[in-house]
């Protein structure tokens, strides 16, 4: 069974609700239609019912709940929440009331409010008009200073890797991390490995160095990092910095790093900055012919996730199942 199959099957287990704010867009509201005839969530649609109803023509939609955002139930109590969270920014009832009819803002005070379990959005938003809202309603999970991007790597060879299994972070939202904002994505990433996958993390802080065989600032960025992963969750199994090979092969592992319960045996990989990660993951898609699942929005408090604007029915489908396994 592949990793995106068995996440569907712990989702159908979980009965989450996920907000999909996009709810006039065509590939939302099939994939709404097929998210509820599979069981994998209960699904939200934000937008006017009557341009949802035209576009859905034929689909069943008798188990989605379709939300007008100029005419909502609950949106003065939302906007009294709103007025506290963003009175420090000038935020005032006029002001609540006119950006929760931008229905990214309404889908957020949603999981904000604890009326859905997560959101899902991006088929026809910028990642920054998704994340803004998110970031400033839902904020950041305690202990986490930074919001990241990590893939799920599936590869066919099952050699390294929690059997062919990995977690690439952050591949998708930090262009050049500072130690505390690492150390973050890497403990954010441990995360998402237990949550989405079920294995064990051990976290490799990847460098072009392994123990001190090279110095440069770039290495002292990953060593500190590493430190203050440990501070974060002292139980966590990670070890840095690692080159890719020490982090990978058993053999290597133990020659560079011996005794460590990471070098050799790595399932969640932390790169230095985005150019790496980004060019990692996509050079293992491409040439080892992994799957790619991903980019998974993780170190909120709770889930978003984030469409490619490209993105097809089935990864609409796909990330849903992500966002409600990550709101267990």
């Amino acid at each position: 069974m592949g990793i995106m199959q068995k996440i569907a099957e712990k989702a159908k287990k979980l009965d989450k609700t996920i907000v999909l704010p996009e709810g006039t867009e065509e590939r939302i509201i099939q994939a709404a239609a097929i998210i509820t005839q599979k069981g994998l969530a209960k699904i939200v649609l934000i937008g006017a019912p009557e341009k949802i109803k035209e576009t859905a023509g034929d689909l069943d939609l008798s188990q989605v709940n379709i939300v007008d955002p100029e005419n909502y139930n609950k949106t003065e109590a939302y906007v009294e929440q709103l007025v506290e969270l963003r009175k420090h920014k000038g935020m005032t009832p006029e002001l609540a009331r006119q950006t929760l009819k931008n229905p990214l803002y309404l889908g957020a005070m949603m999981v904000k409010m604890g009326d859905v379990d997560g959101m899902v959005a991006g088929a026809i938003n910028t990642t920054g008009d998704v994340l803004r809202p998110a970031l400033q309603i839902i904020k950041t999970a305690p202990g986490i200073s930074v919001v990241s991007g990590s893939f799920i790597m599936e590869l066919p060879e099952k050699t390294y890797g929690d059997d062919g299994v990995f977690i690439f972070a952050d591949c998708a939202v930090n262009p050049n991390p500072d130690a505390s904002q690492l150390a973050a994505i890497a403990v954010a990433s441990a995360q998402t490995a237990r949550a989405l996958t079920g294995m064990e993390p051990k976290v490799a802080m990847l460098s072009f160095s392994t123990k001190g065989s090279a110095k440069h600032e770039l290495v002292d960025k990953v060593v500190e990092a590493t430190g203050l992963a440990k501070e974060i969750d002292p139980e966590l199994m990670i070890d840095g910095e690692l080159q890719a090979d020490a982090a990978l092969v058993e053999s290597v592992g133990q020659l560079k790093s011996p005794g460590s319960p990471v070098a050799g045996r790595a399932n969640v990989l932390v790169f230095p900055d985005l150019q790496a990660g980004n060019i990692g993951y996509k050079l293992v898609q491409r040439l080892a012919n992994a799957k790619a699942v991903g980019p998974i929005c993780q170190g909120l408090a709770k889930p978003v996730n984030d469409l490619s604007r490209g993105c097809s029915v089935d990864d609409v489908v796909d990330v849903v199942a992500i966002t409600a396994v990550q709101a267990e």
